[in-house]
């Protein structure tokens, strides 16, 4: 487990834009979670609602996160959401506390934008990262979402 001390989230810029991009899971996580280039992509398109960081332990990029604040989830205007969209925690760095700080801080900011609920949604199977998710205290219904199982965690 790591001190949070030096843990912290950078926003991304051109001078760590590399280092972002240069995050990768274990081979075998990979069905599970879009690789970092991807997620800016869709953070650039859906601008003003994606909230992509890097996650930084000191000077050494660890992971990144890539949140979701307020979207239209059914796209009907019934449901509005915000949550953790992607994490990705380098190959090498897991089982160390980054992914739990990384939801944490999504947390934190849902929070302070007035929410009550952080969701997230995950791929299913002996790889995915449901065990992690239930650890922290996500619930689950039963629903999916385009073959992903919804987890929601009440914020207190």
């Amino acid at each position: 487990m790591t001190s949070s001390a030096g843990l912290r989230l950078e926003t991304i810029t051109s001078a760590n834009f590399e280092a972002a991009t240069g995050i990768r899971v274990r081979p075998e996580q990979e069905f599970a979670v879009e690789p970092v280039v991807k997620s800016l992509a869709e953070a650039y398109v859906h601008h003003g609602v994606a909230w992509p960081r890097l996650i930084v332990d000191g000077d050494r990029p660890v992971g990144f996160l890539m949140a979701f604040f307020d979207i239209d989830w059914y796209e009907d205007g019934s449901v509005r959401r915000s949550g953790l969209w992607r994490l990705n925690i380098a190959a090498g760095e897991q089982g160390r506390g980054y992914g739990r700080f990384a939801v944490e801080s999504v947390a934190a900011e849902i929070r302070r934008r007035g929410g009550e609920e952080c969701w997230v949604t995950w791929h299913p199977g002996p790889n995915g990262p449901e065990a992690f998710y239930l650890g922290l205290g996500f619930r689950t219904d039963g629903k999916t979402s385009e073959g992903e199982t919804v987890g929601v965690l009440t914020l207190g």
